[in-house]
């Protein structure tokens, strides 16, 4: 852009330096105008894309915990030819491609910030496979998680079981701390699912929910109070929680 005239004639010595105040009153203006363009018809926002002032200089992710940032960037394509004021639709469509993200919004931050807001599909178990542990989601798609660059403690399958993903994405929504604490899920040969947590299993029905697992939360805390421990809590039963107590020492 072209600098700005001078508002009057000066001194002896010129026009007066510009201070800090009038640059801000300056970009002040420039923000106010833009506005105002914004308001009117579409020609106001083509005049807008126009100016070097509101060019695309930083990109800011906001969201994305298992996805590489500049994974992202790069399938945004942007430079620094585009503008802030450039549609987002096509930018939200390639970054919706992404197999980790679930849903993306770009808004902008004035005058050359473009913010990308990402909601991630979370990894919920670790498959195992021919090719190794495979980091999967609930609907049994593999995630391009790489386990050396993101801690991944996941719980681990023998296979892509849907119906156990789909039970460990309820569980990790609802009930993250009993998640968290799952090292493996797995299947009885009738179907039954079992839980492993660090101090003992829980057995339950195929049809079992995450709200129903959740109930071992004050089993376990009674059986703390009064020094026991359990090798097995049972949820088969409607309404209730049995504990099968491991052998005393």
């Amino acid at each position: 852009m072209s600098p700005g005239r001078g508002s009057g004639a000066g001194g002896a010595g010129g026009a007066p330096e510009a201070t800090p105040l009038r640059r801000e009153v300056r970009r002040a203006g420039l923000l106010l105008a833009a506005l105002a363009l914004l308001a009117s018809p579409w020609w106001g926002r083509a005049l807008l894309q126009s100016m070097d002032f509101f060019r695309v200089r930083r990109v800011e992710i906001e969201g994305a915990r298992y996805a590489a940032p500049d994974e992202i960037v790069s399938r945004l394509r942007v430079d620094t030819t585009a503008s802030v004021w450039d549609d987002m639709s096509p930018l939200e469509a390639r970054v919706r491609e992404h197999p980790q993200v679930r849903e993306v919004r770009i808004g902008r931050r004035l005058p050359g910030t473009l913010v990308v807001r990402v909601t991630e599909n979370p990894p919920v178990a670790l498959v195992s496979t021919a090719r190794g542990l495979v980091v999967t989601d609930a609907a049994g798609d593999s995630l391009p998680v790489d386990p050396t660059r993101i801690d991944v403690d996941l719980p681990v399958l023998a296979s892509r079981d849907t119906l156990l993903l789909r039970l460990l994405g309820e569980l990790r929504a609802q009930e993250p701390a009993l998640f968290a604490r799952v090292s493996e899920v797995r299947r009885t040969p009738r179907g039954e699912v079992v839980l492993v947590f660090p101090e003992h299993r829980v057995l339950a029905r195929a049809d079992v929910t995450a709200r129903r697992l959740g109930d071992v939360r004050p089993v376990e805390l009674d059986l703390a109070r009064r020094v026991l421990r359990a090798a097995e809590l049972d949820l088969r039963f409607r309404d209730q929680v049995i504990a099968r107590l491991s052998p005393a020492p």
